[in-house]
């Protein structure tokens, strides 16, 4: 999981490079294992990232971007597929639980940063061990 820590009214496409490279290094491993061994790996993301720089980053990276458009998404939804942005939406609203991030009671951006790392190390572990 990569993040990046930037005031609320920056834009999302302007964090993508960030973002991918505040990825671990073993997540990298991890992704050439994957495409070494005939895996696609993709990336899901809302209407906010349709962007040619966005899939221009993704595409020099060797990723699919799975990006809808405004409206595609409903009517994929009546055609019975499945969204597939769900499980990042669900992320964000566990780590909105919270209290400390969701309030922002720190001043000092690292300590912030410090408790942002802990809260997903604690989502992911818990995904693990319940799935």
């Amino acid at each position: 999981m990569g993040l990046v820590l930037d005031g609320a009214n920056r834009h999302d496409v302007k964090l993508v490079d960030s973002t991918l490279a505040g990825l671990p290094p073993v997540a990298e491993a991890a992704r050439d294992v994957h495409r070494a061994a005939g895996g696609e790996q993709g990336l899901c993301r809302d209407a906010g990232y349709d962007a040619i720089q966005v899939r221009e980053t993704l595409t020099a990276l060797g990723d699919t971007a799975y990006i809808r458009p405004r409206g595609e998404e409903v009517q994929a939804k009546k055609a019975g597929q499945k969204a597939r942005r769900w499980v990042m939406e669900r992320t964000h609203s566990w780590l909105s639980r919270f209290r400390y991030l969701l309030i922002r009671r720190a001043k000092n951006s690292e300590n912030y940063s410090a408790m942002l790392h802990f809260a997903s190390a604690r989502i992911t572990w818990y995904n693990c061990l319940f799935g």
